[in-house]
């Protein structure tokens, strides 16, 4: 079970992937094949694990391996289940295929490298004799891609119960325990580790006009013809964007027009056309304030339009690289990937990841796995096996030494 080929393999033969919030059905979609995956190979490890409801066909599969040291630390190491989708790949995108030292396959390289590193990391750590100087509170999330329900959930068993938990969370609570001392999540960093990144929030826009004949257009409202308008004043703030604060290490603050859906024919005059929006937010900056100032320039240009926001589907700041324990962490795993012959650099990044909601939750977090974020999402997706053997040797190593252990975090 500790191959890094074969664990990796058999996670990309799983498909587990992410809807994107489209009404799509079929084998390929959702996490439930990996998740069986995984609880039976706790099972077979003899690890206690746990699935944790985040939405109908979507768990979390939370696991614990102890220390074996008084006093250690709990270092959540987390690891998404969901790929995007397998759309215009050019290769077979659930049949794993290995040429000159990677493998190739949807979610190989984002994220199931990274998974594969931390699953193999753990059957090592269990078989050695070395003392382990922390516990590893391991957590296979869902809904990475598009809502970080997966991470919200786990992040909310460390807030006080309330009238309205979900169904599941109190034994979800008792299992996972109190909040982790600090959090190392799985991306694709080119072995470096990621101590701040982005964080993003998104939403739909809703352009609506009034339907009818094209033979008559003048007895309806093309709702096109106002979301033209819409979308000229996403461009032009999306321009000025650019130029604001372009020497931060995560890189300026950035907004983009991901998708338009709008009318059903051309003889017929469209009544609705609904945007896609992102918004990336630098550390320290607000998502709510940033998704207002996108709606205030909307709305000087749209007139007598009706133009409708719908709530954010996912909001979460970024990750700042300003508190110590995470600098602590960060330096712990350094020196601990170091030690396995490998050089991790310190860097920023401009995507997001779950470490957004761990870090807003209390948690100090850095991200750090094999693969290149060039080859995520890609039609040939691929990772090198080389990474995820040295990731796996790198997460071992790191709770095999004391390290400079980040100080406890208190609710």
């Amino acid at each position: 079970m500790s191959d890094p080929l074969a664990t990796l393999a058999n996670l990309v033969r799983r498909p587990s992937v992410n809807p994107m919030g489209r009404d799509v059905s079929g084998p390929e979609y959702l996490e439930g094949r990996v998740t069986e995956y995984l609880v039976q190979r706790f099972a077979a490890a003899g690890l206690p694990c746990l699935r944790q409801k985040v939405s109908p066909g979507r768990d979390n599969v939370v696991a614990r391996l102890e220390a074996t040291v008084p006093d250690a630390p709990v270092i959540l190491w987390d690891a998404h289940q969901d790929t995007v989708p397998a759309d215009g790949m050019t290769i077979e995108p659930f049949t794993p295929a290995v040429h000159d030292g990677r493998l190739f396959g949807r979610g190989a390289c984002d994220v199931k490298g990274g998974m594969a590193a931390m699953l193999v990391a753990i059957d090592r750590l269990r078989d050695s004799d070395a003392a382990r100087q922390a516990t590893v509170l391991f957590a296979a999330t869902v809904n990475e891609e598009f809502g970080f329900s997966g991470a919200k959930a786990l992040a909310r068993l460390w807030d006080e119960p309330t009238a309205d938990a979900a169904i599941g969370d109190a034994a979800a609570r008792e299992f996972v325990g109190p909040r982790p001392t600090a959090a190392i999540i799985a991306e694709p960093t080119d072995l470096d580790i990621v101590t701040q990144h982005k964080g993003a929030v998104r939403w739909r826009i809703r352009v609506r006009g009034r339907a009818c004949h094209s033979s008559f257009p003048e007895r309806g409202e093309n709702a096109i013809y106002p979301a033209g308008r819409v979308i000229l004043a996403i461009e032009s703030l999306a321009q000025e964007l650019l130029s604001r604060n372009p020497g931060h290490p995560c890189g300026p603050p950035t907004l983009s027009l991901g998708t338009i859906h709008g009318g059903s024919g051309v003889n017929l005059v469209p009544d609705l056309v609904v945007l896609e929006v992102e918004r990336r937010v630098l550390p320290g900056e607000s998502p709510t304030a940033a998704r207002h100032e996108v709606i205030e320039r909307i709305a000087a240009v749209s007139g007598q339009a009706r133009v409708e926001h719908d709530e954010p589907f996912l909001e979460s700041g970024g990750m700042s690289a300003e508190h110590p324990a995470a600098a602590a962490l960060a330096e712990w795993l350094a020196a601990a990937a170091t030690s396995q012959g490998t050089a991790a650099r310190q860097l920023a990044a401009r995507y997001g990841t779950n470490a957004s909601v761990y870090a807003a939750a209390g948690v100090p977090c850095v991200v750090y796995g094999p693969g290149s974020i060039a080859q995520a999402h890609t039609v040939d997706e691929w990772i090198e096996v080389s990474q995820v053997e040295a990731a796996a040797a790198a997460l071992t190593a790191f709770v095999q030494s004391p390290g400079r252990r980040p100080a406890a975090t208190r609710a």
